[in-house]
This record gives structure tokens, sequence and C-alpha cells, in this order.
């Protein structure tokens, strides 16, 4: 006669063949909720949906704070269409100095290529803005904080003779934290590379417009990223060569409030304009133009008056907002906050 193991009555076959069962197939079937899907708001601390950072160019709705957008969005928004075709960019000697710290330089550069999907921090990209050829490089600062190295320096070097063959002005939307330190002096040597190339566009008689994003900073601008026609700053941008509390140590004095950002710039003639990345294609199209000497075009005047417009209001709601006298109501411009 079959007995039933102590402890293995109806009770437990139960258990073990119905509600175990049961509690797998929910864990194992279990929807994989994305990461990542609220956006704090470094300004105001406003919990963000991040579809709707997305749809809104990763500018925070109520604030206005401008984050960091990937080279593919910024392209896509920038140009008709959200078309253009990728520049191919030479290839350079990937760890000449053979740089080793916590990690192999070589394995820094397979992680970021693995996380971003390019071969390093510049993008150059062939495209239209307003019916008319333009050339764009795009820095990203997610590959090594967009440090200067030599595929970098390449690669603006690429787009700026890519804009003087094409016979295009050249925009170039910059982020970095400055040269690379794992190429040392050969990271260094790419701010004399690229000033020449400027110089070679600039003697083609082809416009070059620097956008310069959050954070500029380092060997960048002590180079190209200064050397523009026209310099536009998106709002709140960190824009400078040392860092704050470098400068406070050196001086021995406290900062004012603002320092270093695009709008105390703007104040102190640093940069020519602070445009809201929603008005930047309308801009810089409406430069280009004028600088081109192109036909008039509609589409660019009803956007660079709608720019202006809304320029001008986001400006005084962030004046109002933040209370500060110390920088003055702009005359009816094309920049904003």
């Amino acid at each position: 006669m079959d007995t039933e193991p102590p402890g293995k009555g109806p009770a437990m076959n139960w258990i073990d063949n119905f509600v175990r069962p049961k509690i797998r197939s929910f864990l194992s079937n279990k929807r994989e909720t994305p990461e990542n899907l609220w956006v704090k708001d470094p300004e105001s601390g406003e919990m963000v949906f991040y579809r709707d950072l997305e749809a809104n160019q990763w500018v925070v709705p109520n604030s206005g704070y401008h984050m960091k957008i990937k080279p593919v969005d910024r392209l896509k928004t920038f140009l008709d269409d959200g078309a253009y075709e990728l520049v191919p960019v030479p290839s350079v000697p990937q760890d000449p100095l053979r740089f080793r710290a916590q990690k192999r330089y070589v394995d820094q550069l397979k992680e970021n290529r693995a996380k971003t999907g390019f071969d390093d921090a510049v993008l150059v990209a062939f495209g239209r803005l307003y019916e008319r050829e333009v050339t764009v490089a795009v820095q990203d600062f997610d590959f090594l904080a967009g440090s200067l190295g030599m595929a970098a320096g390449q690669g603006i070097i690429t787009g700026l003779e890519t804009a003087a063959a094409r016979k295009t002005p050249f925009i170039l939307f910059v982020a970095s934290g400055g040269a690379r330190m794992q190429e040392g002096v050969l990271g260094l040597m790419q701010m004399p590379r690229t000033t020449v190339a400027v110089l070679r566009l600039r003697e083609a008689g082809l416009p070059f417009f620097v956008v310069l994003t959050n954070p500029t900073t380092g060997g960048v601008t002590a180079s190209y990223a200064m050397l523009g026609d026209v310099h536009i700053a998106e709002p709140g941008a960190l824009i400078g060569f040392a860092g704050q509390r470098v400068i406070e140590q050196t001086i021995r004095e406290k900062l004012p409030k603002g320092f270093q950002r695009s709008e105390y710039l703007y104040q102190h003639g640093m940069v020519d304009m602070v445009v809201h990345r929603h008005n930047l294609r309308a801009t810089i199209g409406s430069l280009a133009a004028i600088l081109t000497r192109a036909p008039a075009n509609e589409a660019i005047t009803a956007g660079g008056t709608r720019a202006i417009a809304a320029q001008a209001s986001l400006r005084e709601a962030a004046l109002a907002a933040e209370g500060d006298d110390d920088i003055a109501p702009p005359a009816t411009a094309a920049h904003a906050e």
C-alpha cells in the first residue's frame, strides 16, 4: 500500500503543482520596466517624464533647464526633416602613449564606444538647413566628457575641410571638458591643428557658427570654440577655461553670481547671443542666409520672427523668477533663457 511521504499531503502537492509554478510564471513573464522613466530637473528638483523631455528637445518644460542632448537627437531636430549624411572621419592611432591609470585607455575607448555607438566624441554630418546645404559637427559629452584627443581633433578638422570643399557654412555644437589627458601633448596639439583648419575656412569666405553648450571648458574653450564668426550659447551653459574654485583660490576673491554662465558672458561680450534650443534652427538659418547673401526664404523669416518673440518672453520670465538684478534685461534680440 502506497503511503505519502511525511509533509507531502494534498495541501503541499497543491502548492508545489499550482501555486509555485504560477508565481514563477508571473515573475518570469513580468514585463521589464525601462530604467530612468523619470528624470530629475537639476535646477528645480522636478521629476519629468523622459518622453516629455524627448519631445521637448531635452529642455525641461517648466524651468527651461537645458539638459544634455545626444548628437543624433541634435541633428534630427536641427536639420531639415531630420535627414543627414554622416561624414567619415579618418582613423588615428588609438593609444599612442599606451596610457594606463585605474583602467587602460584602450579599455576606456571600448567602453565609451559601446555606450555611445560612435568611434569618438565628434560626429560630423552633412545636411540641409532651410533647404540650404550645411556641414555640422557635434561633440558628445557622453564620450569621455567630449574631451579633445587626436580622433576628436581630426573630426573637427574633417568637418571644417568638408565645409570648405562643399562651400557650405560650418556649424559646431561644442560640449567638452577640455583636452584628453590620456593622449598628453598629442591631445594638446589638436588646438593649433584645429585653429589652422578654422583659418582655412575663413580664407574660403565661409561662415563658422559655434554653439556653446553645457559645459564648454578647458583647451576647447582656448581654441576652436572661440574662433567662430558668431558665438551662440545655450541658456545656463557653463563656459570657461579654468574652474571657478581654481580661480577663486588663485585670486583669493569671491566670484560674482552667474560667473562663467552664458548669460553673464553675454553681458560681458564673450558670446554674441544666448539662444533657446528651440530657436537655434531659425536663428542660425537666418544668420547663415545673411552671411552667405542667400536669397530670401519665407520659412526662415517666419521662424526668425517667432524665435525673437519667444526668446524675449522666456528671458523676461526667467529674470522675474530668479529676481537677479545683476543681469540687466537685454534689448530685443535673438537670445533667451
